[in-house]
């Protein structure tokens, strides 16, 4: 389950998401709402986890944005705002759920789940050309035989499947490699795509990753897989 959370109390944030990561989740948190905003432009979560009071406006401002989005994923608030008009209007505006703060990260991770079983994506499967991911399981296939890789290239893939037509950017995929608890190198991020790029035409997938330029990466269907002009 890939989680962003949106906390301006860094030693807050780096707890729970060290928490998240022990129990499975990725994890990429930011500090302020154009931050949290870019990042939801760039990549795909299953959940969002939102503080109120940020330095740049209320997070409920990005819950307001994503409830009219289609298939924007389940939005929870964690704020120490707890004043019942306060849950209420939370609520009213779209929230999934509404934790007050302080709250112990074993409920964190149990009111994600039922986020998740709630309101994940409707489509339990990702599909592209013939890769196919299974969003509960998170077993990938192509041409419905599994596609092993290793641990960085099938996380890059995964990122760049779940955003699918839309690009990833840089910044975006170092968070999920970072999220290995690996160190990442500065030119991590290319040498992982072009390992990933180099499998995908082993595997005849009929999918490439297109460098956007100033916008990242995107994982498309060959051309000769649609059956366009060369």
């Amino acid at each position: 389950m890939h989680v962003l959370l949106l906390e301006d109390n860094a030693r807050l944030a780096a707890l729970f998401v060290e928490g998240l990561r022990r129990e499975g989740f990725v994890t990429h948190a930011v500090g302020t709402l154009a931050d949290a905003e870019a990042a939801v432009a760039s990549t795909s979560y299953d959940a969002v986890v939102v503080d109120r009071g940020l330095p740049d406006g209320d997070g409920l401002d990005l819950v307001r944005r994503l409830r009219h989005e289609p298939g924007a994923p389940p939005v929870l608030v964690l704020t120490a705002r707890g004043e019942v008009r306060e849950v209420c209007e939370g609520l009213d505006l779209g929230a999934d759920d509404y934790m007050v703060k302080p709250i112990s990260l074993r409920e964190l991770v149990s009111r994600l789940n039922v986020a998740r079983r709630r309101g994940g994506r409707a489509a339990p499967m990702l599909t592209l050309g013939r890769l196919e991911l299974d969003q509960v399981s998170r077993a990938m296939t192509l041409g419905g035989q599994a596609f092993d890789l290793p641990n960085r290239e099938r996380t890059l893939l995964e990122a760049l499947l779940r955003a699918a037509p839309r690009p990833v950017t840089k910044e975006a995929l170092e968070g999920r490699l970072a999220s290995l608890n690996r160190t990442v190198q500065p030119n991590a991020v290319e040498v992982y795509v072009h390992r990933l790029r180099s499998r995908l035409a082993e595997a005849k997938a009929g999918l490439t990753i297109r460098t956007v330029r100033g916008l990242g990466y995107r994982l498309e269907v060959a051309e000769a897989e649609e059956g366009a002009a060369p």
